[in-house]
Order: structure tokens, then C-alpha cells, then sequence
């Protein structure tokens, strides 16, 4: 039988960076998130080890779970942990258009899709902002659209199984006279970004084909077509 000890810890090596030694961004204490988790009295949290921090940070976790049954089982889960990000579908209500974009995913590439090439919502990591000002930022760094008025749709998990990530979704209306540049991403973090206005029509069509293949993508669409703005066509 698991023990069912409230004591947490660390379990990986101090000399490693991102624990008390900063690693190339700056970050410590890496290890030691979710040691303090006392929100559910059915898990607790026994150890947690750091196992990369190359860029975002993957972690491996022993808790003990109690189930329904009322037994303790120990189990451990690998958790990636990139930040919380946000999006927004971009849409011209009198056109009924929508502005996407397309760019290079080598996860999608090496797992199947055909060219890697993503038909997407504007999106990105909010980092040190707020889910507001980061998807006003990402949307003209990729489309060149300056936001105006934004509503917030909803926020989802976008794959709990194994990615901390929390994604805020919004909407935002646009017009040709709102893009303020060419978009295209940043080049300094070897963005390489193509905007790509399309029918809404269309668009929501292609969630069906399997040309738009991005899940918050399809999210948005689907919510514009249900509850959003062109719910009426």
C-alpha cells in the first residue's frame, strides 16, 4: 500500500540549472511546483523532479491519489509546463471574412501532416503580461492587425493529460483599414508567418476537410458560427 505521507519534496539534483542554480533564463525553483497543492484532499503531492528546462520545463510528479473507493494508489505524471497562452479569431462582420495565418509546426510534421504547414488563429505565450495585452501584441506581430475592441470567448485546457497550459480565447472584429502592418511574426525568434484571409464560409468548411486542422482554431469557428458573430448566416 502507498504511503499516504503529506511530506513533499524534491527529488532532483540541486546542481542542476533551474533548480538553485538559474538556468540560461534566469529561472530557479523549477522543482518545486506543486509541492504546496493542498486544494484537493484526495491528492498529495509526494515529490516532484525536474527533467528539462532547455526552454519550457518538463517535470515528472509522485502523488498519492485517492479514489472513489476510498483507496490510496501512488502515481507519478510528466507534465510540460510552456506557460499560459491566448488567441484570437479576427473577423470582418460586413465582408464575413476571417484573417488567418499559416506557419511551420514541426510537432504536427513529424507526427503525420503532410507539409507541417498550420492554418491558424493569430496566438502566442501571454508570458510577463496579462491575457489581454499578450493577444493584442500577437495579433499585430502576426497579422499586422491593430485590435480594437476584443471579447473574451472562453478558456480552455488544451490537452490536460500532459501540458499545464491554459489557453485564452478572444474575438475581435477587423477591417482592411486596421492593419497597421504586414504581420509575419518575429523574425528574431525565427518567425516565419504568412496572413491568410479567407470566407468565413470557407474556412469553417475546412475544419471539415481537414485543411484547418488546429484545434483552437476549429474552436473559434465553430463558436463564431454557434454563438459568435455569424451565428445569423
Amino acid at each position: 500500500m502507498p504511503t499516504t505521507s503529506t511530506t513533499a519534496d524534491t527529488t532532483t539534483d540541486p546542481a542542476m540549472p533551474g533548480t538553485r542554480v538559474p538556468d540560461h533564463r534566469g529561472r530557479t525553483d523549477l522543482d518545486r511546483t506543486g509541492l504546496d497543492l493542498t486544494r484537493n484532499p484526495r491528492v498529495r503531492v509526494v515529490a516532484v523532479e525536474l527533467l528539462a528546462a532547455a526552454w519550457h520545463v518538463l517535470r515528472r510528479t509522485t502523488f498519492d491519489y485517492r479514489g472513489t473507493d476510498g483507496r490510496w494508489t501512488r502515481q507519478q505524471r510528466e507534465t510540460y509546463d510552456r506557460g499560459d497562452g491566448a488567441t484570437v479569431l479576427l473577423y470582418d462582420p460586413e465582408r464575413a471574412t476571417v484573417l488567418l495565418t499559416r506557419q511551420f509546426r514541426f510537432p504536427v510534421y513529424v507526427n503525420g501532416h503532410p507539409d507541417g504547414m498550420l492554418l491558424e488563429t493569430a496566438a502566442g505565450l501571454l508570458d510577463e503580461d496579462d491575457a489581454e495585452t499578450a493577444v493584442r501584441r500577437e495579433a499585430e506581430e502576426e497579422t499586422g492587425v491593430r485590435v480594437g475592441a476584443l471579447e473574451r470567448v472562453f478558456e480552455v485546457y488544451m490537452s490536460p493529460g500532459s501540458v499545464t497550459e491554459r489557453l485564452h480565447f478572444w474575438a475581435a472584429p477587423y477591417t482592411p483599414e486596421r492593419r497597421t502592418g504586414a504581420g509575419g511574426g518575429v523574425a528574431e525568434e525565427g518567425e516565419d508567418v504568412e496572413v491568410v484571409e479567407l470566407p468565413f464560409a470557407q474556412a469553417l468548411a475546412m475544419t471539415r476537410t481537414g485543411e484547418i486542422a488546429d484545434a483552437k482554431t476549429i474552436l473559434l469557428l465553430q463558436w463564431a458560427t454557434l454563438h459568435g458573430p455569424f451565428r445569423d448566416r
